[in-house]
């Protein structure tokens, strides 16, 4: 019989708790530095300054267009990148490991072809991820690391599932282990080939961003499992979003700034018909869709299609140097996803004091209070994003109240010290347990 838990067990413990030494970490990503996962490297950055010691790897070497600023180029030098292969030293890795411990090999090998997708391709891509993994189980021992934790459940788990049995497999005296963040939500539209329930009853336990996420992976585990699945807020450097005294007055040539990857599912082109019909209303508004992406040029179109080419902006990616003066400059922050997790631009915003309008999916709800800290509307809906959109137009006491509200929030439940030392104790507690 399963016993209730006393205490709240989806959340992580409490950061006041005593915390064990942490031995080294590896923190490994698809892409790492990634433009568009910033939230990574400041986790990394916070949790080296609570004494965490962290490698961190990256499947594919990031390229110059994802090193737009001075932390992306540091954490760019100190990365080890598993491709494109070092050719020499992957053989020698894989020979040596096959001569000295042929179990251990053909074993995970073995685990790699389990877990692959029905099909030939779906083969040779869990073959290549039994190649990445012994790379990176490689390099781990090299650091005399034993815990790798990734970001995603995509090919880095793929791979840090496959080192971390591979570890355990050539040392049983030494289990190896490894951890992941479930964001969402893009696993979640396909949990058979992400292979999410493998992933959580393999891993050591499983931080969740949200509530929403929890409950995702909840539905895919046995109930035994659920104690593992624990809740910690993706955190926000809070005194590197202030808004700053002479900021955009919101009646002064209105602003709509939209921050996010030029890809379907971000909804910018509900934003621009939501604009086209601001403009019917007699509203002249300016929408910067910063981000890049493969939509960009059907975006192009739509607002050429739409009539209002002249009041859209296409910036191109913002790096974090530049992405203040963006929030400082605007009026109103919108994103019309139609599938998210908690967005960390949409923390960005609130943190400014941007009034916010978004959508009500996924676990946005549990960032935005509707009417209370931003406002929320139906995905897909133009009309409804355009009656948000003019309700702050002409309200701007209540676009103040929502902004200074929204600040509030984040800084009591999505700050990064207060999710770093929430990491740093769930890390400690499942090492030493």
């Amino acid at each position: 019989m399963i016993q209730t838990p006393t205490v709240d067990s989806r959340k992580a413990p409490a950061p006041d708790l005593p915390v064990t030494p942490l031995p080294k970490i590896a923190y490994l990503c698809s892409r790492y530095p990634a433009v568009s996962h910033t939230f990574v490297l400041r986790e990394v950055k916070a949790l080296r300054g609570l004494g965490a010691k962290i490698v961190t790897f990256s499947i594919r070497r990031a390229g110059s267009d994802h090193l737009l600023s001075v932390a992306d180029r540091e954490a760019f030098a100190s990365t080890f990148a598993i491709l494109p292969p070092r050719w020499t030293s992957l053989v020698r890795a894989h020979l040596k490991l096959a001569v000295r411990a042929p179990a251990a090999y053909l074993s995970t090998l073995a685990l790699a072809l389990r877990l692959a997708p029905s099909g030939l391709r779906g083969r040779l891509w869990q073959c290549f991820y039994f190649v990445e993994a012994v790379v990176l189980w490689s390099e781990c021992r090299r650091h005399e690391i034993r815990h790798v934790h990734v970001h995603l459940a995509n090919v880095a788990a793929d791979v840090a599932l496959l080192a971390s049995h591979l570890g355990s497999a050539f040392e049983p005296e030494h289990p190896w282990s490894w951890s992941f963040t479930m964001h969402g939500p893009t696993e979640f539209a396909d949990v058979h080939r992400h292979r999410l329930a493998e992933k959580v009853a393999s891993a050591q336990f499983v931080v969740c961003i949200s509530d929403y996420a929890r409950s995702q992976l909840m539905a895919l585990s046995p109930p035994e499992m659920w104690d593992r699945l624990r809740v910690v807020h993706v955190g926000l450097p809070i005194g590197q979003f202030t808004r700053s005294e002479d900021g955009r007055p919101l009646h002064d040539d209105p602003l709509i700034v939209c921050v996010g990857r030029h890809v379907p599912e971000k909804g910018q082109a509900v934003l621009l018909e939501a604009a086209a019909l601001l403009r019917e209303r007699g509203h002249e508004v300016v929408a910067t869709l910063a981000g890049d992406g493969p939509s960009r040029p059907a975006l192009e179109r739509i607002a050429e299609r739409l009539g209002i080419a002249s009041q859209v902006r296409f910036p191109g990616a913002i790096g974090q140097d530049e992405i203040h003066a963006l929030y400082d400059g605007a009026s109103i922050f919108c994103l019309p996803s139609f599938a998210e997790g908690i967005p960390v631009v949409l923390m960005e915003a609130m943190a400014m004091e941007l009034p916010v309008v978004s959508t009500r999916i996924t676990g946005i709800p549990e960032l935005i209070d509707d009417g209370h800290t931003g406002l929320l509307v139906a995905p897909g809906r133009a009309d409804e994003l355009a009656d948000a959109l003019e309700r702050l137009l002409l309200d701007t006491s209540l676009a103040r109240t929502l902004g200074a509200r929204a600040r509030q929030k984040v800084l009591q439940e999505f700050n990064e010290e207060t999710s770093a030392e929430q990491l740093c104790t769930l890390f400690s507690q499942e090492f030493s347990a």
